[in-house]
């Protein structure tokens, strides 16, 4: 079975999922917050710009509006889509109730994840925790209800990492391990922005006895530019997820790195189904910005169902290739007993 807002849902009901995106949620760091008032309207005239360069643009960050998401959610759903997972965890104003009404609206699952996102966004009650209470916090969500409601979360994450780790976020990754331990659940992680971070955060999870076949590390093509080290960091046993399909451009927001293609992160997963490695990745596009919703002038939930897997079967991935990274992978992250 799997978790979703509105209840357990047999994991052969979840349908195509999309395992990292973003329905509502505020991914403004604390310090550079705006009120309403002060946030840019996109237009025609701004869209690309403001899609170029995200952070640049008060308030694009900021997904709380619950029509434009029935909308956004309503297209996915009319494309095929069944399921989303949410990744809005904690410091990021994760909104359960809202959640419910779009899935029950929409009839698309929404599974949320549990746990802390990284130190910058947390306020300082949040920062005092040691692991034990993190740990219990996390358990709470997944078996009784998250942030004030009794909505319930189906996955621990994603669990937010910077580079350097901080103190804080390497409490939560040890506390996300203890929860896996009580509950079942898979965990998804947030690696900060260095080659090295993806096999520090296995080997911290190792560590606190986390089962790796059931983590994910997310953002693979904005942390490795080589793919053999992708197909290496897949070989520790660990699920790899590409999740930022429909993002193709030059310009990275946040620092230095050279984004692929949506085609090239299709040959970059063929290389992993060519090793035998099919098993151990997940795709998704992570949408985390207005500039991104159809509502504004992007591709929206559905590109992935629309262009990404036309894509895909041009470049050769087989029907039962394509399931396994849309379907049935995702169905057995997200399923407990």
């Amino acid at each position: 079975m799997v978790q979703t807002v509105n209840g357990s849902v047999d994991a052969e009901q979840l349908g195509m999922t999309l395992m990292h995106e973003h329905v509502l949620c505020e991914l403004t760091p604390r310090a550079r917050r705006v009120d309403p008032q002060e946030e840019v309207i996109i237009t025609l005239e701004n869209v690309f710009d403001v899609t170029y360069r995200p952070n640049d643009y008060p308030g694009n960050h900021r997904l709380q509006d619950v029509g434009i998401a029935l909308k956004e959610v309503a297209r996915f759903g009319a494309l095929g889509g069944g399921t989303i997972v949410e990744m809005t965890t904690g410091g990021l104003q994760p909104d359960p109730l809202s959640l419910q009404l779009i899935s029950a609206k929409t009839g698309v699952n929404i599974v949320l994840g549990a746990g802390f996102y990284t130190e910058p966004y947390q306020d300082e009650e949040t920062l005092s925790l040691d692991t034990d209470e993190m740990a219990e916090t996390i358990i709470q969500q997944l078996t009784e209800g998250a942030w004030g409601t009794d909505v319930r979360c189906g996955i621990i994450g994603e669990i937010g990492c910077s580079w350097p780790l901080t103190p804080f976020e390497e409490r939560s990754l040890r506390a996300a391990a203890k929860a896996q331990d009580k509950t079942g659940a898979a965990i998804t992680v947030h690696p900060g922005r260095h080659p090295d971070a993806p096999n520090q955060i296995l080997d911290i999870l190792e560590n606190a006895g986390a089962d790796v076949s059931r983590t994910i590390i997310d953002h693979m093509e904005r942390t490795f530019t080589d793919p053999e080290n992708v197909l290496a960091l897949a070989r520790r046993g660990c699920v790899v997820e590409y999740d930022f399909f429909g993002i193709e451009q030059s310009q990275y927001w946040l620092g230095i790195a050279d984004l692929p293609t949506d085609w090239m992160r299709i040959y970059d997963i063929r290389r992993l189904f060519d090793a035998g490695l099919g098993a151990n990745v997940v795709i998704s596009q992570d949408i985390c910005t207005r500039s991104r919703l159809q509502s504004y002038g992007g591709h929206g939930y559905g590109h992935m169902i629309s262009n990404v897997i036309p894509l895909m079967r041009d470049r050769g991935f087989g029907t039962e290739e394509i399931n396994r990274m849309l379907v049935e992978t995702p169905a057995r992250l997200l399923s407990r007993a």
